[in-house]
């Protein structure tokens, strides 16, 4: 019998960034294949989770965890409690921190290692905090789960993790959401952006040091600074601590436009990623790589670097650069040029970006979720 899974929803952020896209794409395919779940969310975030998956037990914690440090503290003695609650065999974690007494067997999601890998890339007490938290679930967790093979070795090299004990499983995409826009969607977008009709290349994430912004934003200016029409730059995404993506966007000559929109709403990101020119991805770091994944389920043409596991969501069908603002102005130029290979990367992408899917991520999450009960048995 599959054993009866709570997932612990509440570190879902409102913007429904990556971790909530996650979590989302999950839940609702985990229902679909037919898991018993139960599933802990924030009390906003109640109506939601019971709409996304109506045969699971949905449970609102308490209103004070909307703050983090709440959050965390009643993870360690709220969840549990609820699992005992729910009747959980398995409690999945699907962000890095777990409670130390669980009272059950407790799966944890780490979704990168770039705390370790590039500390400089992250506040310093995020770091803290997380470097900690990752440690005690390698440590203590019954099983951990990652998004890439890249993110497996890292665990293993920084932290000594024991590999029989890790288990990979790719993120999906949500294909109704994500897909090749109409003519249509991509004038309303640019209209919203104030771009009316004029070409861009388009970036969608947090804009934080590890995402290479500042590379990205000089790359670009030298890239198009000779056109006679040069595209646009939008950075899509929150806003991150980085004073050199400031200092590079005031840096940009006068007569080049860059964009910053903030977060876009879920319905227009077809519009977004499929109506750029190229959506440029230069990530230094990653543990999976959902927007590039994401870009390329839209049709848009996607430029990222070979680094950790992007190779692993891109295979051949996107174009590579080296992270470093020369070689992305190389890189990008040469796309910008060749309106064919934009064309035939667009066709590989989307095609490619049809193999993942959240029920296949599913699937693999229930083979952990089962090893796990199996563990807790013996």
């Amino acid at each position: 019998m599959a054993p009866r899974v709570l997932i612990d929803a509440t570190a879902v952020p409102a913007d429904r960034g990556a971790v909530g896209r996650y979590v989302d794409g999950l839940v609702s395919a985990l229902e679909a294949a037919g898991a018993d779940l139960a599933v802990a969310c924030q009390r906003a975030d109640q109506e939601r989770y019971a709409r996304l998956v109506p045969g699971a037990q949905v449970v609102a914690a308490p209103t004070a965890i909307a703050h983090r440090a709440a959050r965390l503290a009643w993870e360690q003695s709220g969840l549990p409690v609820v699992a005992q609650q729910v009747a959980a065999d398995v409690i999945h974690a699907p962000h890095y921190s777990m409670p130390l007494r669980p009272g059950a067997p407790i799966v944890v999601t780490i979704h990168d290692l770039t705390f370790f890998t590039e500390p400089d890339a992250h506040n310093p007490v995020t770091a803290t905090f997380y470097k900690s938290a990752i440690r005690t679930s390698a440590r203590r967790a019954t099983r951990l789960i990652v998004p890439s093979k890249a993110t497996r070795d890292e665990l293993v090299r920084a932290l000594g993790a024991d590999p029989t004990r890790i288990d990979v499983a790719y993120h999906g995409v949500d294909h109704t959401l994500f897909h090749q826009p109409d003519p249509a969607q991509v004038r309303q977008v640019s209209a919203r952006l104030g771009l009316h009709g004029k070409s861009y290349v388009a970036y969608l994430g947090t804009l934080e040091p590890r995402k290479n912004i500042p590379a990205l934003i000089n790359g670009w200016a030298a890239a198009v600074a000779d056109l006679s029409e040069p595209p646009a730059l939008v950075l899509a995404g929150g806003s991150g601590w980085s004073d050199e993506v400031n200092d590079a966007i005031a840096a940009v000559p006068a007569h080049l436009r860059l964009v910053r929109p903030g977060y876009l709403h879920f319905t227009d990101l077809p519009g977004y990623l499929g109506g750029a020119l190229v959506v440029a991805f230069p990530s230094t770091s990653e543990g999976f790589g959902l927007p590039a994944l994401e870009a390329m389920a839209c049709g848009a043409p996607v430029l990222t670097t070979h680094m950790t596991s992007l190779p692993e969501v891109g295979g051949d069908a996107v174009a590579y650069t080296e992270p470093d603002s020369g070689s992305i102005q190389a890189s990008l130029r040469a796309l910008l040029d060749d309106p064919a290979r934009r064309e035939a990367l667009g066709v590989a992408g989307h095609a490619r970006a049809l193999e993942f899917s959240w029920a296949a991520s599913a699937e693999a999450h229930m083979a952990s979720y089962e090893r796990a009960a199996a563990q807790g048995r013996e």
